[in-house]
């Protein structure tokens, strides 16, 4: 068999031109030679539980306090909630832009005379709940004895089980 020729010599035939077997010999050789090298390495040494490195931004939402997660899911949400009442008012645009002016204004009125009463309700019911505070009497007779627990709920799976423990 024949050696492979160096790739950094030039290769010609008797007219001085390379031969296709020369440039495909010099090709096999310099693909030999990348396979040679190693192209990574991994680094066995354990990684230390506790060091100096600085913390590393880790990807997805930043980290937040409860209180900002509860109020970026309830933006999110009201955000893709009003996707579908955007979708529909356009409907509704669009099929009472061949309508006269008249209908127009009513169908532009109509959300507004709705929410009047809804938000008139909501407050009359709160000023009822303040006016009117719960009252609670405790009479006792004989030996009192106060028990404090506190109660786990866990639920879990499709349909929903709920185990309460009791802590001792």
């Amino acid at each position: 068999m024949n050696p492979l020729p160096d790739p950094k010599q030039p290769l010609a035939d008797q007219a001085g031109r390379p031969s296709i077997d020369d440039q495909a010999q010099r090709l096999i050789a310099a693909v030999n030679d990348a396979m040679a090298t190693p192209t990574r390495y991994r680094d066995e040494t354990p990684v230390p539980t506790v060091g100096s490195a600085l913390p590393v931004p880790q990807p997805g939402r930043t980290p937040m306090s409860q209180r900002a997660t509860d109020a970026s899911v309830m933006m999110l949400s009201a955000g893709a909630a009003s996707v579908p009442i955007g979708g529909m008012t356009a409907l509704v645009i669009y099929a009472l832009g061949h309508a006269n002016p008249v209908s127009l204004a009513i169908g532009a009125g109509a959300p507004a005379a709705l929410a009047v009463p809804i938000l008139a309700l909501s407050a009359l019911v709160k000023r009822v709940k303040k006016a009117a505070p719960d009252v609670h009497q405790h009479i006792y007779q004989g030996t009192v004895v106060q028990d404090q627990r506190t109660v786990t709920n866990t639920t879990r799976g499709v349909w929903a089980s709920t185990r309460n423990q009791l802590s001792k």
